[in-house]
């Protein structure tokens, strides 16, 4: 379960996250969906967390698969 102010980090990056660092969680939408603060913490992206893991989608911005993937810091 994903919580407001879990700490993730990005194991592998893209454009918007970068690989290593740790991200804050923002608002819960839902159980599946929540916002994954930037690095300056002003912005975020919507994240998923579904059986294959926990992650941000950028397919739309790109033509190839973009995503960004996270785990959760215990």
């Amino acid at each position: 379960m994903i919580n407001t102010d879990d700490k993730l980090i990005c194991i592998q990056g893209n454009e918007f996250y970068k690989e290593g660092e740790i991200y804050t969680v923002g608002r819960i939408v839902n159980n599946k969906y929540f916002q994954i603060l930037t690095g300056n913490n002003a912005d975020h992206w919507y994240a998923t967390l579904d059986d294959k893991g926990i992650y941000v989608s950028f397919d739309s911005m790109s033509p190839k698969d973009n995503k960004a993937w996270f785990d959760k810091i215990d």
